[in-house]
């Protein structure tokens, strides 16, 4: 995609400037038919434009990629002798790390920004959900910083997870216990 020119930036600005102006001139005492449609004019300027056809490519060829170096970690294990069990638990764990180190050197942010849920959805987002805010954290110290932060994203998820499951594992036992299992 072609950078915008100087002069189309520039002019870009300037009718946004022109749009926020025209915005505030409308007096809260006027019509607010008037104001509201400013206001919209505005808002519909600033919004970002999204294409979904692109961002569920994006999305789809991310993923794939992932699902691509997944199995790569799978057939080497698989070659190397390991079961089909182990050579599972070797790639949860390398892509995790992969995830994890992409983080620290602020890379995973690109590829999710540009493959969406594609790289959100699999472990290693869930990896770099829990890796972002320990480095964000880092300076804050060992305890208050990223012993207090590093769940800030994925804990709900860890939370609820925990939470459903157990209850889940209470109605089973419930049905158990009453014949109905």
């Amino acid at each position: 995609m072609a950078q915008p020119t100087t002069k189309q930036s520039s002019s870009a600005k300037t009718s946004d400037e022109q749009k926020q102006k025209n915005l505030s001139k409308v007096s809260y005492g006027a019509d607010k038919k008037v104001r509201d449609q400013a206001y919209n004019e505005y808002v519909e300027s600033i919004t970002p434009k999204h294409n979904l056809a692109a961002n569920m490519a994006k999305a789809f060829v991310m993923g794939g990629i992932i699902c691509c170096i997944g199995q790569f970690i799978l057939n080497i294990c698989k070659s190397l002798g390991l079961d089909k069990e182990m050579s599972g638990s070797w790639c949860s764990i390398l892509l995790i790390l992969l995830s994890v180190i992409l983080t620290g050197l602020n890379l995973y942010p690109s590829l999710a920004n540009w493959g969406g849920a594609g790289a959100l959805v699999p472990i290693t987002g869930f990896a770099n959900g829990v890796a972002a805010p320990a480095i964000e954290f880092q300076k804050e110290g060992q305890v208050f910083g990223i012993g207090c932060k590093i769940f800030t994203i994925a804990g709900p998820v860890i939370l609820y997870g925990i939470f459903s499951s157990w209850v889940l594992g209470l109605i089973y036992w419930a049905a158990k216990m009453f014949g109905f299992c």
